[in-house]
């Protein structure tokens, strides 16, 4: 449990201090931001386990907080902390993609429970290969973290081309998967959060988008395997 590290995005000064230091001395790894703006920025700097959002926040609130995480995490849980206990909030924080919802005042010991139980779930359907950043396919290098994709020719020459967030995503499930069937509902549900024909649609756009960056490697190709998803094929290594 050492190693799990959690963001917590609280205002309240002597609240996100309590906080803080009990999850602390049970052994967790935590970072703490005052506001959502910089609570976002944290999280884009450095990778969590958990996240921790208060709702009522100045300058961005935890919805529009989780709102931008989701964009680009569809993985790390979130269990948002509120005063209020509306139907329609506990709702709109599950819509969005919340792990958990507790209103306050609760009890620590609680909060640390589900703490627990949420991490072990995720971390037991973790893959391996989600710890994976940077990867080799044919000519190309991907750096994940950083969304460069970049050829080298025949001459030694490099080009890069900066991929937008959904276009790295897709294209490190695509290496994570490489020479197997990359099953569309899985993409569809770790990058968009659900699969329906709108999202479906979505994917087939940046597949196209991904075909013309991966052009430059004739060994390389998406193919398209029916009723069932995708594969990205390095016909150097299904040859060998």
């Amino acid at each position: 449990m050492a190693n799990n590290r959690i963001l917590l995005v609280e205002d309240d000064q002597n609240f996100g201090d309590v906080l803080c230091s009990y999850l602390e001395m049970n052994d967790y790894e935590v970072t703490w931001a005052m506001d959502g703006i910089e609570g976002y920025q944290k999280f884009r700097q450095n990778e969590y386990d958990l996240c921790i959002f208060d709702v009522m926040m100045p300058k961005k609130d935890g919805f529009s907080l989780a709102k931008d995480v989701r964009e680009n995490d569809q993985e790390t849980p979130i269990i948002f902390l509120t005063a209020k206990n509306l139907k329609e909030d506990v709702v709109e924080g599950f819509r969005i993609g919340a792990d958990d919802y507790i209103s306050k005042p609760f009890n620590s010991e609680e909060l640390l429970m589900r703490v627990q139980a949420i991490l072990k779930r995720s971390q037991k359907a973790k893959d391996p290969r989600e710890d994976i950043k940077e990867f080799e396919l044919g000519s190309y290098h991907f750096n994940f973290p950083l969304r460069i994709l970049s050829f080298t020719d025949s001459a030694g020459e490099v080009e890069k081309d900066k991929l937008s967030p959904k276009e790295a995503q897709l294209l490190r499930l695509f290496c994570m998967y490489k020479n197997e069937v990359l099953e569309r509902s899985i993409a569809l549900k770790k990058i968009w959060g659900e699969d329906n024909y709108f999202t479906a649609r979505s994917m087939d756009v940046f597949v196209t988008k991904l075909r013309k960056y991966l052009a430059k490697d004739d060994k390389l190709e998406i193919v398209n395997i029916h009723g069932n998803g995708f594969r990205l094929v390095d016909r150097r290594e299904v040859e060998d």
